[in-house]
């Protein structure tokens, strides 16, 4: 006779009442920043944010005009350019991946119009075929992305041509210059990109990922899940295994398997994803963003601590980038909008005009680097009756234009037993607070002849 074994009845699991939701969602502030870092990306050529002009040899930064030969206030700039993209991944991690790449943005944004084009499709075309459907859902895609890629092809290449030259280029299908090939060029490369590459060039191409594995520490901002061990409750797991951070991921990866992955950019969206899971059955989510991999914490740190900076290393990158920013302030504060070069020529001491006075010989250059026309004027001190041998003066300058070339510097014969006579140049352009002076000599014969 078998005897069998009264079981015991398993004790339900008690339901916990929903938590409410969360106060921070990160991916509506992230798409909100895409947009902002979206419209500075466009504006920056034609504002004269920052762009190369590569024909003309110009730098254009913070509105203003530089040269090619103004290298301190180019080094200056880029290399702050570069402390600020290093910094950043120092000390927050991938958040200009997530949150500013132009390549991340629009990967993104091609993804939304593919899936907007195919519901599209099914809502116009209830009628139609499976097939028929999908079909006008990627022509529709394609079609919207090929425009766009004309569009952001001419906002990249004006970064390195002057946007009004390349929209009269792209106006007349222009297929036979170097800008015209260029952004012909871009746009191929562009629409192959956001239809075939998309995140893969994240992962395959950009060498971001792989340095900021080499910048990155135990203090550096990551999106890190804890549950379990990791966050210091034993063997014991909060997840329910919904995959819903797996779903919303735009990498395609599972952040329960490490934060190190070099696919993911930190953007938060598994955060919002088990946040938004977790607290319909009471718990709080299980991934948030962290400093390293350290457990999450009640504890309120000091300020300095929350904005990362946590160490003496990112103290002194803090350091260094103030360091270039103040240069390049510097620089730009004592920078001449109108560039003045006086230097004498001495392949002739000096000559006797008809008139009896005498004339040197000096070199002039007059550099206009701003965006608008401008006039310099030209005078003489410590030199009696002394005038400068020029068509004009003020001397007129359109914008970007260089005045060079050797003048006269006339003055009357002085019986003063002196053939050297110290004198200043000075030139003032329009607009100017002062006048920038160079100290010459002028030579003059002992004596009339």
């Amino acid at each position: 006779m078998s005897i069998k074994e009264a079981s015991t009845p398993k004790t339900p699991a008690e339901r916990l009442p929903p938590l409410p939701p969360p106060d921070k969602l990160y991916r509506p502030t992230r798409k909100r920043l895409h947009l902002a870092f979206f419209l500075c990306f466009v504006a920056a050529p034609f504002t004269n944010l920052m762009r190369f002009d590569i024909p003309r040899q110009r730098f254009y930064f913070a509105g203003q005009e530089l040269w090619i030969s103004e290298f301190a206030i180019i080094f200056f700039a880029l290399m702050f350019l570069m402390f600020v993209i290093a910094a950043s991944a120092i000390i927050h991690g991938r958040i200009y991946c997530s949150y500013a790449c132009p390549q991340m943005i629009f990967s993104e944004w091609s993804q939304s119009v593919e899936r907007l084009a195919q519901r599209l499709a099914q809502r116009w075309l209830k009628g139609a075929g499976a097939r028929s459907r999908k079909a006008a859902g990627a022509g529709l895609f394609y079609a919207v992305l090929l425009a766009a890629s004309v569009f952001l092809a001419f906002v990249f290449t004006s970064y390195f041509v002057e946007p009004r030259d390349l929209l009269g280029r792209l106006l007349h299908f222009d297929l036979v210059t170097v800008g015209g090939i260029t952004g012909a060029v871009v746009t191929v490369i562009t629409f192959l990109d956001f239809t075939l590459v998309r995140q893969k060039f994240c992962t395959t191409v950009c060498p971001y990922g792989y340095i900021q594995g080499m910048l990155q520490d135990k203090h550096t901002l990551l999106v890190a899940y804890q549950d379990g061990p990791s966050a210091g409750r034993g063997e014991a797991k909060d997840c329910i295994e919904c995959k819903k951070c797996v779903r919303v991921c735009e990498m395609g990866i599972d952040i329960r398997q490490s934060p190190y992955q070099i696919e993911c950019v930190h953007c938060g969206d598994c955060i919002d994803a088990c946040e938004d899971i977790l607290r319909k059955v009471g718990k709080p989510g299980l991934i948030h963003y962290a400093w390293g991999d350290a457990p999450k914490t009640a504890v309120k740190e000091a300020w300095h601590r929350r904005w990362g900076f946590r160490d003496a290393k990112r103290v002194v990158v803090l350091l260094i980038m103030a360091f270039y920013l103040v240069g390049l302030v510097l620089a730009l504060s004592f920078r001449r909008p109108v560039l003045v070069e006086i230097n004498p020529d001495r392949s002739t001491l000096f000559k006797v005009l008809e008139d009896g006075r005498v004339a040197n010989l000096i070199r002039l250059k007059l550099a206009n680097r701003t965006g608008r026309a401008s006039r310099v004027r030209l005078w003489v001190e410590g030199l009696p009756g002394a005038d400068l041998a020029l068509p004009a003066n003020p001397v007129p300058l359109k914008p970007g234009e260089t005045y060079a070339g050797t003048v006269e510097l006339r003055a009357p014969f002085v019986q003063d037993g002196q053939d050297v006579h110290h004198i200043r140049i000075l030139a003032q352009a329009e607009g100017a607070r002062r006048a920038d002076a160079e100290e010459l000599t002028f030579i003059t014969p002992l004596k009339r002849n």
